[in-house]
């Protein structure tokens, strides 16, 4: 398998996130050789979110296998309708399908610590007198909710450098699911405080993917980089043959 026949990644990262949630696997695929691109998600809504992802997908020439961590599985089981999207690989993420909302999908299970660790705070929506909602975790709940094994100080940091998601995203619904029509794989980390590995689970066994289980906290791309490397790894060779 030549490099040129290899796909591009676009990793897409979750709420309370950047693109910076996976500085530990970008070299890891670069390294490969791979292309990668990982675009700043706006974290506003996630239809909205989703054609952004779409757009950034569009201009890419030649095949792409798309990752999502998070909320960010959600992103892409909308954006991933794109004809240029070979496979989808789901990072700890929401699978929705068609027709459903975060809150709908996490509704069916126990909460996480998460709910008990969110804030929320108004924000200006551009030519509108109703302020959005943004929601973004506590910082002194974040290392231990969301990245319970990853570096202190880096986590630290994490905490306090969040991108909020606005609350409308938990509530807008999938208008499409991906999965459906491209193979996917998908990654739960069995000890993710943040969403319930259970939520995981089902996402996935609905989706028919191939699953891989990892003992992580959320952000399992900065616990365990080589592990996730290894699973992209997995979707590029399948896309590329």
């Amino acid at each position: 398998m030549s490099l040129k026949d290899n796909p591009t990644v676009v990793l897409v990262h979750g709420a309370f996130a950047d693109a910076s949630s996976y500085a530990r696997v970008i070299p890891e695929l670069i390294a490969c050789g791979l292309d990668v691109v990982a675009p700043a998600v706006p974290n506003r809504s996630l239809l909205g979110d989703a054609a952004y992802v779409a757009a950034v997908v569009r201009q890419i020439p030649g095949p792409v296998v798309l990752v999502g961590h998070s909320y960010g599985g959600a992103v892409i089981t909308v954006a991933g309708v794109e004809d240029n999207v070979k496979a989808l690989v789901f990072l700890t993420g929401y699978a929705l399908e068609e027709g459903e909302s975060l809150g709908e999908l996490q509704g069916g299970f126990p909460d996480s610590d998460l709910p008990g660790a969110l804030v929320y705070t108004p924000f200006p929506v551009e030519g509108s007198t109703t302020p959005g909602t943004d929601v973004s975790v506590r910082v002194d709940r974040f290392p231990s909710v969301v990245a319970a094994d990853v570096d202190p100080h880096l986590a630290s940091v994490l905490a306090v450098s969040q991108r909020p998601l606005a609350a409308r995203a938990f509530t807008e619904k999938a208008t499409a699911a991906a999965w459906k029509t491209k193979p996917s794989w998908g990654l739960v980390a069995s000890s993710d405080r943040a969403i319930n590995p259970e939520v995981e689970r089902f996402g996935y066994r609905r989706a028919g993917m191939t699953t891989v289980e990892v003992d992580s906290s959320h952000l399992v791309m900065l616990s365990h980089p080589v592990a996730v490397a290894e699973l992209i790894h997995e979707a590029v060779r399948a896309t590329a043959q």
